[in-house]
């Protein structure tokens, strides 16, 4: 499962190794503890990738083996690959921009994913320093 957190200042995604049901029933039950609100709800959510990643082409081939239709890929411009998912939003603000994103896909295309999203952080921020 992956889980993308937005925040005010940008997100941050990693992958969880339990089920998005088991993630799901957690959150809702700690909202109930807590005596806040949680709003779930299926959602898309999209992110950025460099395209000059190497291993982009490797992404590509798992998307397109995909059947589920649960990530997507679109060219935005010459630097930049969309990537698009299809799971569960979950906020405590509706109309807010943050909260926590969550999707299942098979193991080996989160965990690629997960690698090329931190290898364009690291790269931003090296070209940052």
């Amino acid at each position: 499962m992956l889980k993308l957190t937005y925040t005010e200042n940008g997100f941050y995604l990693e992958r969880l190794a339990g089920s998005l049901e088991e993630w799901l029933t957690a959150r809702v039950m700690l909202s109930l503890r807590a005596a806040s609100r949680i709003w779930l709800e299926s959602s898309s959510a999209s992110f950025l990738l460099p395209g000059d990643l190497p291993q982009l082409t490797d992404l590509e081939m798992l998307v397109w083996r995909d059947e589920t239709e649960t990530i997507a890929l679109s060219i935005c411009d010459a630097e930049y690959v969309e990537v698009s998912l299809k799971g569960t939003w979950s906020t405590s603000e509706p109309s807010g921009e943050e909260g926590v994103f969550v999707v299942n896909l098979c193991d080996r295309t989160e965990f690629f994913l997960c690698k090329l999203w931190q290898e364009s952080q690291a790269s931003v921020s090296a070209t940052q320093d």
